[in-house]
């Protein structure tokens, strides 16, 4: 057994040998065998040393593949939380069939007498996971290259592909280093007292929905904000009801990737939902002389929104990765929206069915969130359970509706259902003979970072549009005090009186405090 491990050992050196000579003639992969033998000679001599670079290396890690098998044996010792010492890691190589293979103990105990002590091993560690980086990362040239030069194969798909495997290499780099609670503690003060200072009182960003705010404090910095609906319900109304609160009210800059309408369409609800015009005359151009006049006075000011739309109707999650990052780093973009999730795709990553794909893109999109530290919201259907149940009750969205993918609540940090009771009753009152037309409730599902609850807002079907609830239906309807509509001077309570179920009997229910008209 000795001469078999000093033979195997010899012939590893011939082969390294031969290996440093290609230096003169061509180029070899980054590597440091001596450094891979120094730092599982350190692992078999300190106790707690594999507790230090068991989330740097993997076997894989090692260029020499003896190495990566000593190596393997080392974690399967590790995870199984035995002693690692020469002897248990040659029993360990033994059991595995691969003693031999390695060198025989006489090389495993040489390993040992190398070192004289595993202080450094982290740092080496660190070497070694930085050398397999760049050997994955020439390997991927590579192969890019090749895909590259075979005129058979798509760009587009080539690019997304290449990005999808680049963004995973990365992540394999990515350590997290623990933080002492101080300055997590200090920043958290700052936070509240930015909070305090604020007029609304609020933490995070406005959306000009009163209730939902106070439930919330706001969108969140790095939440990722599911909202979904059965089709019809008003998903896409509703976020451009608050995208055009938060980018006009606000001066909140935000980005909207629509990838079931194109970007005039999209435009083209915004103008209906603004103006307080019907989307069939939108379309067709047949507006009366006061709609044109509040046409002209209102859209001016959408010019200046800041508000940025991607229309791409195929988006991959790396691409779209991509253009977030831009979005915020050349537009500071404080805020995401996608309609809708399951539009997207995951091209260029691994994945064995739709469900693990849809996945793969809610984890990615938290982790951009958190990366980029804003909020992202991403508009999702429902599956069909909620048709089939019996009466408006049963109806009522659940989380175990979302579709295609149990992922989706997971990796959520808040999950909101758009229901509108008057959509399946075909009635204008509920059981108890309250009027529900208009009515829509916004159902905070799941909050992790505070309540959940149903938040009441009023939709005007003919615009898109969602507006605040007053609870008591006799006060003036809150709108967060528009300045498009304060700077248009307008009122339109005619329309609103004969067509909104909330009107009050107080003829004032359309005037503010100071007795000013609320155009919408």
């Amino acid at each position: 057994m000795e001469f078999t491990g000093n033979n195997n050992r010899g012939q590893r050196r011939n082969n390294q040998a031969q290996s440093a000579k290609l230096d003169t003639i061509g180029r070899i992969p980054p590597r440091d065998t001596d450094l891979e033998e120094a730092v599982l000679g350190a692992l078999m001599l300190e106790r707690d040393a594999f507790t230090l670079v068991s989330d740097l290396l993997k076997p894989e890690t090692f260029y020499d593949p003896a190495n990566r098998k000593i190596y393997a044996a080392i974690q399967a010792l590790g995870n199984a939380q035995k002693p690692i010492d020469m002897l248990t890691v040659t029993d360990q190589l033994r059991a595995d069939g691969e003693l031999e293979t390695v060198g025989g103990p006489v090389f495993i105990s040489e390993l040992t007498s190398r070192v004289a002590s595993g202080a450094n091993v982290e740092y080496h560690a660190r070497i070694i996971a930085q050398k397999y980086l760049a050997r994955e990362l020439i390997s991927f040239a590579s192969n890019v290259e090749t895909q590259a030069f075979d005129e058979s194969n798509d760009i587009d798909d080539l690019l997304q592909e290449a990005e999808g495997k680049l963004f995973e290499i990365s992540q394999r780099n990515v350590k997290k280093e623990v933080t002492q609670i101080d300055p997590v503690i200090t920043q958290a003060l700052a936070q509240i007292e930015i909070a305090s200072n604020r007029e609304s009182g609020l933490s995070g960003l406005e959306t000009g929905f009163t209730a939902l705010d106070k439930l919330t404090s706001g969108w969140q910095n790095s939440d990722l904000i599911i909202i979904a609906a059965r089709p019809a319900m008003g998903k896409t109304a509703f976020v451009l009801s608050m995208a055009k609160n938060m980018a006009v009210n606000y001066n909140t800059p935000l980005a909207i990737f629509s990838l079931e309408m194109s970007n005039v369409q999209l435009v083209n609800r915004l103008i209906s939902n603004t103006c307080e015009i019907e989307g069939e005359k939108i379309k067709n151009g047949q507006l009366t002389e006061q709609e044109w006049d509040r046409l002209n006075s209102r859209v001016k000011h959408l010019y200046s929104a800041p508000m940025f739309i991607d229309d791409s109707s195929s988006l991959s999650i790396s691409e779209f990765r991509t253009k977030a990052r831009r979005l915020v780093s050349e537009h500071h973009v404080k805020m995401i929206i996608i309609d809708y999730l399951q539009l997207m795709n995951a091209s260029g990553m691994k994945y064995g069915s739709r469900e693990q794909e849809v996945s793969i893109i809610s984890r990615t999109l938290k982790q951009l969130a958190k990366e980029l530290n804003i909020p992202i919201i991403a508009l999702s259907q429902l599956n069909r359970g909620v048709e089939s149940r019996g009466t408006d009750g049963d109806r009522r969205p659940q989380l175990s509706d979302l579709r295609e993918s149990g992922a989706i609540e997971q990796d959520a940090d808040i999950v909101c259902f758009i229901h509108r009771p008057e959509y399946y009753l075909h009635s204008d009152t509920d059981a108890e003979g309250r009027d529900i037309r208009g009515k829509a409730l916004f159902i905070v599902a799941k909050h992790r970072s505070g309540a959940v609850d149903d938040v009441n807002l009023r939709f005007r079907h003919k615009y898109a549009r969602f507006e605040n609830w007053s609870e008591d239906n006799s006060t003036e309807r809150s709108t967060v005090g528009s300045k498009l509509n304060t700077m248009s001077g307008e009122s339109d309570a005619g329309e609103y009186a004969n067509t909104d179920p909330f009107k009050s009997s107080n003829p004032d229910f359309l005037k503010d405090n100071s007795g000013s008209s609320i155009p919408f």
